[in-house]
């Protein structure tokens, strides 16, 4: 799987799920519709509802991102699955960052959004990548574990084998499932033979 897209730079520190999707957004159960909000205390003006020409993602170059490009901590706060759905259904496929919240980190993974942890050197290198506007395009080789910069350059990430393996195949915990479905209807049919009273 390779991910090649405009990365976008958000260098603030402890961005909480509630930043990423506010409260008032979680009424839905659905994945999708959820976009337009991401980020909507900071992307829009609470009086006049309309976008605020300065925050990244309104900016031109940037509203085609697929690639967030952050600072420590990203998805503290609440444990909301809505977060990751918010993201996805903007577009980004991809947040780097030093570090992030487990059960937001977790929710990435089961959503198939790829977070990578990189040392703080490493992530400002990908922020001043990200910095420039529309030629900020990174590539994101998962099979490699590597990040290939707008310059050349080359960033390895490590990833959970396992992880990696369900990004690969898009599986969340429902299709690890199913992938065991020949096994599954084996035991059923043994089960409905010798204990009928089931």
């Amino acid at each position: 799987m390779v991910l090649n897209g405009v990365a976008a730079p958000l260098p603030l520190r402890n961005i909480d799920t509630d930043m990423i999707i506010p409260k008032q957004f979680l009424k839905t159960i659905l994945r999708t519709g959820l976009g337009k909000s991401l980020f909507f205390e900071m992307r829009y003006d609470p009086a006049t509802g309309k976008e605020i020409a300065d925050f990244v993602l309104n900016k031109p170059q940037y509203r085609a991102a697929q690639i967030l490009v952050t600072g420590d901590n990203f998805g503290c706060g609440s444990s909301r699955e809505h977060a990751p759905w918010a993201l996805l259904d903007y577009g980004i496929r991809c947040v780097i960052a030093p570090d992030f919240a487990d059960i937001f980190y977790n929710n990435c993974f089961q959503n198939g959004i790829l977070p990578i942890r990189l040392p703080q050197a490493d992530v400002d290198k990908l922020m001043d990548d990200a910095s420039r506007g529309a030629n900020a395009t990174l590539t994101i080789d998962l099979e490699a574990q590597e990040i290939r910069g707008p310059d050349g350059g080359k960033i390895k990430f490590e990833i959970d084998p396992f992880r990696k393996h369900c990004l690969m195949n898009g599986l969340d915990n429902i299709g690890l499932t199913l992938e065991k479905d020949k096994s599954i209807a084996a035991y059923e049919k043994t089960a409905a033979t010798t204990r009928p009273w089931l």
